[in-house]
């Protein structure tokens, strides 16, 4: 299996509150706690660890936090050989994580110069991959150069619109092979209005599970912790199974179940299961 995460890396800053402060309102936090993250990095080291050759394409700053998310990627066995060194600061991401959800503010940082000439330079191992993970938070140039090299090599494309841009859409979505959107970003993506039919659609829906048409794949029982990149163990289970050629149906229990292990844990990387405890979720063991 050989995956390809053409995204973002962002150092995660996450803060647990016991709601969300209002305008001019300000609120004492439980917890703060630094964490690797980065939608494209989540999405790679889930991969990883779920036993699939896996490359990272991005770009990090030339600061100790990108040198670090380096670490970390190298560390769960991601190749990191075309991740791109720039001046921007390395990308940040600021969890909020609440009882109820989490919500994420970002700052883009290196992850803006992730372009063109990134995926040029990719293009061969992205054309010889068996998936290439996409997602929303580097510009729509590059993701869609990304997406034309898969294409050319036959490689399955997985597009995870987080967070929706109506340029990134356009651009990426008549080259998607399996678009993975949560509620309310379909509702978003129904109103940029791109042609879909082309496309299998995956509607995550939380704890209930995920939706393949008018089909309800139900989700495992889990304690939640966090839910920052329980959306990227999804996506990165996903696109495993996918390389493993499995029926998207069971793709999508897969992944069902990498995600509910994935919100047990504290941060976004950290959270990504292993391949023993997807399959013990699995097989009614964990």
């Amino acid at each position: 299996m050989k995956v390809v995460s053409f995204g973002s890396l962002n150092y995660d800053l996450s803060i647990w509150l016991d709601r969300l402060p209002g305008p001019d309102e300000t609120l004492r936090a439980q917890r703060m706690e630094a964490f690797s993250g980065g939608k494209g990095a989540n999405q790679a080291t889930a991969a990883a660890r779920l036993g699939a050759d896996t490359h990272m394409v991005g770009c990090v700053g030339n600061d100790d936090r990108g040198r670090w998310l380096l670490d970390v990627l190298n560390d769960n066995g991601v190749d990191t050989s075309l991740v791109r060194v720039v001046e921007e600061p390395t990308g940040t991401a600021v969890p909020l994580i609440t009882p109820a959800d989490v919500s994420i503010v970002i700052v883009a940082g290196a992850n803006a110069s992730t372009g063109v000439a990134d995926a040029d330079a990719a293009k061969e191992v992205i054309a010889t991959a068996d998936v290439l993970l996409l997602q929303g938070e580097v510009g729509a140039a590059g993701a869609r150069r990304a997406a034309q090299a898969a294409r050319s090599g036959g490689t399955t494309v997985l597009f995870n619109p987080a967070p929706v841009d109506p340029f990134l859409i356009e651009a990426v979505v008549a080259l998607t092979d399996v678009l993975v959107v949560n509620r309310a970003e379909q509702a978003q993506i129904d109103a940029i209005g791109p042609e879909t039919g082309q496309c299998d659609t995956v509607v995550t829906l939380g704890g209930r599970g995920a939706q393949l048409d008018d089909v309800l794949v139900p989700s495992y029982p889990a304690q939640v912790v966090d839910p920052t990149g329980a959306g990227d163990a999804f996506c990165g289970a996903l696109g495993v199974a996918l390389a493993e050629k499995r029926p998207l149906i069971d793709a999508v229990r897969f992944a069902n179940a990498a995600g509910a292990l994935a919100v047990a844990t504290p941060g976004a990387q950290p959270s990504m299961p292993t391949r023993p405890a997807v399959q013990s979720l699995l097989d009614g063991r964990h």
